[in-house]
């Protein structure tokens, strides 16, 4: 069996496609994987870091501006369709597979529309809860259309071939319980554990109320534990909190190479509205206080975040309203009612769908059954 996988652009689009590749790869014999990228996307760099073979097509995005650069970014986007047609019709004919998977991103349309085409079984993916203008158009041709919440089938005109699958999560999520996770982190006492990371888009933002935050935090005696994954802004916090004595409590580390078992610890996470980010506290059942990036396209974050928020999952606050004093009294609200908090984690419980990556694989081979 040959399956083709096109995405890109974020890891988010990354991450569910490689999931997915390991599952065809240990479950069927002799099943070759290849991927399709856009040229020059991060994709070039993370999927051969996973063994995977990457080729790609030229695309790009459309910008919603009627500037005079805005105008000629789309007249490049518009030429670069024509050429990723031919891109995509060359590596279909050189790969022949028998299953074409888009999971997001732009050099998913012209790899699953000309596939679609040619009559091969095509899916796409769609993390987010309100689809992106590259799904709304695969929707239309692909055979099966894998989405992440019930409530985003009202968004396609073919409600027959959508399917609620969930998004993938990784399976080291599951494999500790929350002691087994304190444990592993060296908590020794009954303070809760907050998480925060905010990804890279806009990040500097609310890093900068994150100083505020922690800053706080050990001016009142680090009343809870807390771990914050700082990114690319790691050295720039580390200066803005050199005049702090931080208790051992108060971690700030660059990244959070252990996330799944200091997910699984966190008692509350703070973090942004990305659809993998939200898959995982869904999966695990995390209470949240999230803060959608005002920097995504078509505001995606803010209605993912909506989507949770209206089932008492989580807690929206925007980032023109934010501050290092809003996030940190809206967190000890939540960390002193611990029914609250378990409301909380159930709502979101009941959101997640752990058995997503199973789910999409019993769709796909059916539509190999099918064909």
């Amino acid at each position: 069996m040959k399956v083709l996988f096109t995405c890109g652009g974020t890891a988010g689009h990354i991450n569910p496609a490689v999931a997915l590749a390991r599952m065809f790869q240990e479950r069927v014999d002799d099943c070759q994987v290849l991927f399709v990228g856009a040229k020059g996307g991060m994709e070039e760099r993370l999927v051969p870091k996973e063994g995977f073979s990457l080729e790609t097509v030229t695309i790009s995005s459309f910008w919603r501006s009627l500037s005079p650069s805005g105008i000629k970014h789309n007249l490049k986007t518009v030429r670069n369709l024509s050429v990723s047609k031919k891109e995509a019709a060359r590596i279909l004919d050189g790969f022949q597979p028998d299953l074409v998977v888009g999971t997001g991103g732009y050099a998913s349309y012209p790899v699953v529309s000309e596939a679609a085409r040619r009559g091969l079984p095509t899916a796409v993916h769609e993390s987010n809860a309100v689809p992106g203008l590259t799904t709304q158009r695969l929707s239309k041709v692909a055979d099966r259309v894998m989405v992440g919440y019930e409530e985003s089938r009202e968004h396609y005109s073919r409600p027959d071939r959508v399917v609620v699958t969930g998004t993938p999560v990784r399976g080291d999520f599951f494999r500790q319980s929350r002691q087994q996770a304190r444990q592993a982190l060296g908590l020794t006492d009954d303070r809760p554990l907050v998480l925060s990371y905010w990804g890279s888009l806009g990040a500097d933002v609310m890093n900068g109320y994150m100083a505020d935050f922690i800053r706080r935090a050990a001016r009142e005696g680090a009343p809870f534990h807390h771990i914050h994954g700082a990114g690319r802004n790691f050295e720039t916090m580390q200066a803005a909190l050199a005049g702090v004595k931080l208790p051992p409590e108060l971690q700030l580390r660059e990244y959070i190479y252990d996330m799944p078992t200091v997910m699984v610890a966190a008692d509350l996470v703070l973090c942004r509205g990305g659809a993998s980010t939200l898959s995982e506290l869904t999966a695990i059942g995390k209470p949240a206080i999230i803060v959608p990036s005002p920097y995504v396209t078509n505001h995606h974050q803010e209605r993912n975040a909506n989507v949770l928020a209206k089932e008492g999952g989580a807690v929206v606050l925007l980032e023109p309203v934010c501050s290092g004093d809003t996030l940190y009294e809206t967190t000890q609200t939540l960390l002193a009612d611990s029914q609250r908090r378990e409301s909380m984690a159930q709502a979101m419980a009941r959101m997640g769908i752990p058995e997503a990556a199973e789910k999409i694989y019993e769709t796909l081979l059916s539509l190999l059954k099918d064909d």
